[in-house]
């Protein structure tokens, strides 16, 4: 459909407070009065407000930045899954080109991750020859971005040989001064961490999210909580530590011990994130290992691990929309809604069979 009038009807999520039994959908936009033009399509169901991938990377495969055309297929994806927002947590391609296409997801972009040489995977990431060089490099990629900047807070160093084992990159002072730049230009912070060295020191900073967390003792886990800091599991991929660990075992035994330690905790983790009043983000880590059009699989991951359904699809969707800053299902909003057959708020895996999605208006499946 792209044009006339859309009717919603069912139940109409609008946040964890509040429902409608229909909306419309007119020029584009969602109201709540009948309007006085003809209605030219139904559908009913349950509707929610757009989903959310908030770790995801348009514009990355497994050896680094790929072309438009296969970017546009990762959206793509990820946009029939029922993602209509994606906050891109570092790609090395770039996907500014998005934002001018209507039938692709809504892009937050964070510019490139930022590291340092040899200390994370080739192709993906800005590497910076000094770490003095940091402040100014969050500067630049927060002028790049959409409101975000991503840091790679620690990685294996290799250079321990035997010994290699996950380190922090930036002295806490360096590090300091690069939120303190993404923050004066305007921009939020979100930091990839593995490892429990680098938290104190993150969270000290004033990181706005940190992404895996892998590392956090239950000391971290009641900071992150107090400092209200929001944490994205990325389960999908922590499921991953294992095959990681045994990839690394000959040469980094302490490394890969580590790894294949976090990968075996990952539920009792998440779950104590959640009991500590952590909020747990949705992301998949789509790009580079992972494919696109997980969030499904990966909101099952996250109940698996003991988070409630509701709390797990309001995180997927109306949640997190409203700490980005998006739009949410409100008169005059623009209509990115899911429409599902059954409620996903009582089980998750109605999130796996969107009956209809619908960004800018326009039924996109």
């Amino acid at each position: 459909m792209t044009g006339g009038v859309l009717h919603v009807r069912g139940t109409v999520v609008l946040d964890d407070d509040r429902e409608a039994g229909e909306a419309w959908v007119v020029g584009g936009r969602l109201t709540f009065t009948r309007p006085a033009a003809r209605v030219t399509a139904t559908l009913d169901g349950w509707v929610l407000p757009g989903l959310v991938d908030v770790h995801c990377h348009i514009g990355l495969a497994a050896d680094g930045p790929v072309d438009d055309g296969t970017a546009e297929k990762q959206a793509l994806a990820d946009r029939d899954s029922g993602v209509l927002l994606v906050r891109d947590a570092g790609s090395p391609a770039d996907t500014g080109w998005v934002h001018d296409r209507d039938d692709l997801p809504r892009l937050i972009r964070s510019g490139r991750h930022l590291a340092r040489p040899r200390r994370y995977l080739r192709h993906y990431g800005r590497e910076l020859a000094s770490v003095d060089d940091l402040p100014g490099a969050v500067r630049e990629e927060a002028a790049r971005g959409d409101g975000w900047v991503k840091l790679v807070a620690d990685w294996i160093d290799r250079d321990l040989g035997p010994d290699g084992d996950l380190r922090p990159l930036w002295p806490r002072d360096v590090l300091h001064e690069a939120v303190a730049a993404a923050h004066a230009a305007g921009a939020r912070v979100t930091a990839h961490t593995f490892a429990t060295e680098a938290l104190d020191d993150l969270l000290d900073a004033g990181v706005d999210c940190l992404e895996h967390a892998t590392g956090a003792t239950p000391e971290h886990v009641e900071r992150i909580a107090a400092a209200g800091i929001p944490v994205t599991a990325t389960l999908l991929q922590v499921a991953r530590f294992e095959e990681i660990a045994a990839q690394g075992e000959a040469r980094y035994p302490r490394f890969a011990a580590r790894m294949r330690a976090m990968g075996e905790r990952r539920y009792a983790h998440v779950r104590d994130l959640h009991d500590a009043g952590v909020r747990v983000l949705v992301g998949t880590d789509a790009g580079g290992t992972l494919g696109h059009g997980l969030v499904a699989q990966e909101a099952a991951e996250l109940v698996r691990a003991g988070i409630p359904d509701h709390d797990v699809v309001a995180a997927a969707s109306w949640r997190t929309r409203a700490w980005l800053g998006a739009e949410v299902l409100d008169e005059g909003a623009s209509a990115d809604v899911v429409v599902y057959a059954a409620d996903p708020r009582r089980d998750v895996r109605v999130l796996a069979d969107p009956r209809a999605v619908v960004l800018r208006g326009t039924r996109v499946r």
